[in-house]
């Protein structure tokens, strides 16, 4: 059986969890995240590469990586860029492959801005709410619709 291979993608200031705004994100790093999301993983037999940006620009050439490097999906926290970056979307639907969207923070119980997401009509679902703990929920379930 071949092992899944899953990008995790992060967004804007998601590179100062842990020091921003703690009582909404928490006070693990992204550095911690991303550890236990690879912990998690290879016990799954999943192989997982991680990305950060703060650059809308970069973003889209790492969802572009999903497709051109033949990612199997990816778990996407696109931060603010999730609320109007069409150019995001576009990149997402255009790899083909599933992706699934993570807030650590409820965004319906947010400001209004935050309530719509432009990207999640082209994910495969959203774990949104669950804190970090969204990015190992996102990932279960890519494994098991792969």
């Amino acid at each position: 059986m071949k092992k899944l291979k899953i990008k995790v993608l992060n967004g804007p200031n998601l590179n100062l969890t842990g020091v921003r705004e703690p009582s909404v994100y928490g006070s693990e790093t992204l550095a911690d995240i991303n550890r236990r999301i690879a912990e998690h993983a290879a016990e799954c037999g999943i192989e997982c590469d991680f990305f950060q940006s703060n650059s809308e620009g970069a973003l889209i050439d790492a969802v572009h990586s999903v497709l051109l490097n033949e990612y199997d999906g990816a778990v996407i926290n696109a931060g603010a860029y999730t609320h109007y970056s069409y150019a995001l979307r576009d990149a997402i639907a255009a790899t083909g492959k599933p992706f699934a969207e993570v807030h650590m923070s409820n965004i319906h119980a947010r400001e209004e801005f935050r309530h719509t997401s432009v990207i999640a009509p082209v994910c495969r679902g959203s774990v949104i709410g669950f804190g970090a703990q969204g990015y190992i929920l996102a990932l279960d379930g890519l494994a098991a619709i792969l």
